[in-house]
């Protein structure tokens, strides 16, 4: 009872305090992408604030992003990696599939900020237009973050990495930085939220002159890291 109860006053008060943060981000973009970024950065950390405070949800960083941009490929299990992911590495470029960037106002702005759309219908017109947007952002000197499961898994599951990455692999030719996690232990996808540790692990960057299929089999081992097969193979 007390964990939901939790996870009630979470969602009461991250939802109820991001409606400030997506009706400034529009406003904000209209003047520049540095005050966008502000308020982004402002709605990463008040969502940081309340997964510490009301959900008692702490990071543990093992290994270390790089020094400079990079492409960084994640794990995805919950809602709570794409805040954490974004504030560690900065305000990175995302890749997010096309309906999120269709959202009224707010996803005018996630465009100003410089998402990068996917549209997962898999058109070559649509691949084309990624990677300009992915190449603009390496262009801009920012690092990029895709999950490449395309949607959140279960702990256990290892899924094959889409196509994407791949894509953006070759394209990006930036060292490619698999992140492992683990947050579904305290963010479960059903069920209420629950105190702990969420550890990201960053690997080894990888050249990003490898053949495909060696950079898809590093990049899956990567990112399977924490995950208890992982562990004991």
């Amino acid at each position: 009872m007390i964990g939901r109860i939790r996870s009630w006053l979470f969602d009461a008060a991250f939802y109820g305090g991001s409606v400030g943060f997506v009706l400034a981000a529009p406003v904000a973009a209209l003047f520049s992408r540095r005050a966008l970024l502000g308020v982004v950065m402002g709605w990463l950390r008040w969502h940081r604030f309340c997964a510490n405070v009301i959900m008692g949800m702490r990071t543990q960083v093992e290994g270390a992003p790089l020094h400079r941009p990079g492409f960084y490929v994640a794990k995805h299990q919950a809602f709570y990696e794409t805040f954490e992911l974004a504030l560690i590495l900065g305000g990175p470029a995302i890749v997010m599939k096309a309906e999120l960037a269709s959202i009224p106002l707010w996803g005018w702005a996630a465009r100003q900020y410089g998402v990068i759309v996917v549209d997962r219908s898999g058109s070559a017109t649509a691949l084309r237009q990624m990677l300009r947007e992915a190449k603009a952002a390496r262009a801009a000197g920012r690092s990029v973050l895709i999950f490449p499961e395309g949607t959140r898994v279960l702990p256990g599951e290892a899924p094959p990495v889409r196509a994407g990455f791949a894509a953006l692999y070759k394209a990006l030719s930036l060292p490619t930085v698999p992140v492992a996690l683990d947050s579904a232990r305290v963010w479960p996808r059903r069920g209420p939220k629950r105190p702990g540790v969420v550890t990201f692990r960053f690997g080894e960057p990888l050249d990003p002159a490898l053949p495909r299929e060696a950079a898809e089999a590093r990049i899956h081992a990567g990112i399977n890291a924490l995950e208890p097969a992982a562990r004991i193979g």
